[in-house]
């Protein structure tokens, strides 16, 4: 009896390593969900809106996808979530609580004109770079008008594994030109006004931890310091509209280049504000190691 017990336990074993999901990035379009992008690695997962939601509320933001899991989740979630089992809930792998509407969630730009963000609308473009176990990247391209000027944002985001940051690197347009020193801000939404803001411009970053669901999250863009023109308390006491922004410039290729992402505390690994920021302070920006 023990040693038939042993066999199945050992055949067990055997078929779940079989069937273990090495952890990798990956990304991809999702024209079954509205036209969703969505792009993870071993420890965060995210998705942007596209052409089937033009005329939603939401637009250009960066949405959250909470995950617990080590493996790749995105084609999983989205399958399991056309046939009934919502993402929405936490069924032990994560989920997505997090709400972005018309904000620019977690690392979403904007255009800063007179002090205010001006927003585009919904990717229209997109292209996979690389889709690797060990980095995904690829672009967005959004287009739209303001004031009679016509604007273009070519949005490069590349994600490694092990990192909890991804990386945005945007060249922008006005009238056709590539736009220098064009004013732009980043930044995440801070859903309440209890939500613990923090700050360390020395170090290029700005965060907002908030209780989620009887757990806790942290979120947070982080650039070059040198880059940083001000730090920007957005508030409007509007639903989706508070954020805190650092405000940025092109330089002369148009471009602005930055970090986003997020630690989870169900996650088991940022557990608290004080480890976030220590993450972030520890973070290499340096072109050459990220």
């Amino acid at each position: 009896m023990k040693k038939l017990i042993l066999i199945t336990l050992l055949a067990t074993i055997s078929l779940a390593t079989a069937g273990a999901v090495e952890p990798k990035t990956f990304c991809r379009f999702v024209p079954e969900r509205s036209d969703d992008f969505a792009w993870e690695n071993d420890k965060i997962a995210f998705r942007a809106y596209g052409p089937a939601l033009s005329a939603s509320a939401e637009n250009s933001g960066i949405d959250c996808w909470l995950k617990r899991v080590d493996y790749p989740i995105i084609n999983k979630w989205y399958k399991e979530n056309a046939e009934g089992k919502s993402y929405h809930k936490d069924h032990g792998e994560g989920y997505d609580p997090y709400k972005v509407g018309a904000s620019r969630g977690c690392g979403g730009v904007a255009l800063w004109l007179n002090g205010k963000m001006v927003l585009s609308n919904v990717f229209r473009e997109w292209k996979v770079v690389k889709s690797s176990k060990e980095e995904s990247v690829f672009v967005l391209t959004y287009y739209w008008e303001h004031d009679g000027d016509s604007y273009k944002e070519d949005k490069k985001i590349s994600l490694k594994l092990g990192d909890r940051l991804f990386k945005t690197e945007s060249t922008f347009w006005k009238n056709g030109n590539i736009a220098i020193d064009l004013p732009i801000a980043v930044g995440v939404l801070r859903h309440k006004k209890s939500n613990k803001l923090s700050k360390n411009l020395d170090k290029g970053w700005v965060s907002v931890w908030e209780k989620l669901d009887g757990s806790e999250l942290g979120t947070a863009v982080l650039m070059d310091p040198s880059r940083i023109e001000k730090h920007e308390l957005y508030v409007t006491g509007k639903k989706y509209e508070d954020h805190t922004l650092l405000i940025t410039k092109t330089d002369k290729n148009g471009q602005v280049q930055f970090y986003a992402g997020y630690g989870w505390k169900k996650a088991g690994e940022i557990n608290t504000a004080a480890e976030w920021k220590a993450y972030l302070n520890g973070f290499q920006t340096q072109t050459d190691t990220k």
